[in-house]
């Protein structure tokens, strides 16, 4: 798919995070899920982002093998659940879940529930980390459908997760596909023994990097986290929306749950790519290096 310069496909559309705690029972998050959804389009949301494995605790902080029991294939179980509130209340559901994909293979998707309830498909996760505390080679098969754009009711919608943040290339794919904005559902945090400037360097990071995104590809940025205390980890919240040109327009707390209705005009993207010509300019004849993993001197 082409980026898509026609105008009037470009609309002021609002968008609505849901930062929260997550608990041991997979029903019990299933059902904050869905009462946070219904709260949301009470808000005059149209999209709806979930953060990432919402359903569960972040089980990646340690390699155990009863925790593939919280998989389930998609569509399924949840995305029928959610896809029966996306058609009554009229809204757009991005749902993060631990994607059972056969016996032994599993993943870490993002199904996308339009308007209507029509399950339009799922992003899986390309980029898969393997730190202390975060363990997720263990669980997922990385991702093989590749970089995936949406069209919804309201709007054409990039996913990428989490890991995804980080890296440009994503993002880049992503958006000359013809995404009007890109969404991050995350499960990001501290360690409980960190120091305070440690942690704010790395959330700094955590949100530059998703800004510079904005920047680079002229769309605005929407990265939603889950928050609370798990384990060793403190989930440092912060969910936010970006503006074209990196300008923060909203940030939820760090320190609890959150619900925003942000209204997002997506003619930006069009004002920002003409001033700020970065697509134009691109030297693609340049790029072939970038495919390797290392450049030889």
């Amino acid at each position: 798919m082409a980026i898509n310069f026609d105008d009037s496909s470009m609309t002021k559309l609002k968008v609505g995070l849901a930062q929260f705690s997550c608990e041991k029972h997979k029903a019990v998050n299933v059902d904050k899920a869905v009462d946070r959804v219904r709260s949301l389009a009470k808000m005059g949301a149209q999209v709806i982002c979930l953060q990432e494995l919402f359903a569960s605790l972040y089980f990646c902080d340690v390699e155990d093998y009863n925790n593939f029991k919280l998989a389930e294939p998609i569509p399924g179980p949840t995305t029928e659940i959610l896809s029966e509130e996306a058609k009554q209340l009229g809204v757009v559901i991005i749902a993060s879940l631990f994607e059972k994909r056969a016996k032994g293979v599993y993943h870490n998707s993002t199904a996308i529930l339009d308007a209507d309830g029509t399950y339009l498909g799922k992003y899986r996760k390309m980029h898969i980390p393997d730190d202390p505390g975060y363990y997720e080679k263990f669980y997922f098969t990385p991702g093989d459908l590749g970089y995936k754009v949406f069209k919804t009711q309201y709007g054409v919608i990039g996913v990428l997760i989490c890991w995804d943040q980080w890296y440009p290339e994503a993002a880049r794919i992503t958006a000359l596909k013809g995404a009007d904005f890109l969404v991050y559902p995350t499960a990001i945090g501290w360690a409980m023994d960190q120091d305070e400037a440690t942690n704010q360097e790395q959330f700094q990071a955590w949100q530059t990097i998703q800004k510079s995104h904005a920047v680079a590809n002229g769309v605005h940025v929407v990265s939603v986290n889950r928050v609370g205390q798990e384990g060793n980890m403190n989930f440092w919240g912060g969910s936010f929306v970006s503006n074209p040109f990196g300008s923060i327009i909203y940030q939820a707390p760090q320190d609890s749950d959150a619900l925003q209705v942000v209204e997002m005009d997506l003619d930006e993207t069009d004002t920002y790519r003409t001033h700020w010509p970065f697509l134009r300019d691109r030297r693609i004849d340049s790029y072939t290096p970038i495919t390797k993993r290392l450049l030889d001197d």
